[in-house]
């Protein structure tokens, strides 16, 4: 069994294709969520040890999400920010937070969120 994900996105078709690239990479998608508060709740319920984590989320963008996680978490999830933006132009708010790093979504695959995971 593989390390365990929760997807957040508000793309519908994202999460759909980002499970099935996890799935087939050997980890165990545990649950989606559309929004902040819908990421928080099912956190919360399904303790996954991973959370890929979209920046731009309708209600609370996910550097608040991030944060709320790792300030409420008895068991912290490894955090993974995602984003259709690119790294720079998302400035010193990708770092901290408690997040283990950021990946563009155009290059989200199984092997770079390994990578990243190490």
């Amino acid at each position: 069994m593989g390390q365990t994900v929760l997807i957040v996105d508000d793309h519908p078709s994202f999460r759909a294709s980002v499970r099935r690239m996890l799935e087939s990479a050997g980890y165990e998608v545990v649950g989606e969520a559309e929004d902040g508060i819908g990421a928080l709740a099912a956190a919360r319920r399904l303790r996954p040890e991973l959370v890929l984590l979209d920046v731009r989320l309708p209600d609370i963008d996910g550097f608040k999400v991030a944060r709320s996680l790792v300030d409420d978490s008895e068991r912290t999830p490894q955090i993974v920010l995602v984003s259709s933006h690119e790294f720079d132009d998302l400035g010193e708010a990708v770092r901290g937070n408690g997040v283990r790093g950021f990946i563009n979504k155009g290059e989200l695959t199984g092997t770079a969120l390994a990578a990243l995971l190490r």
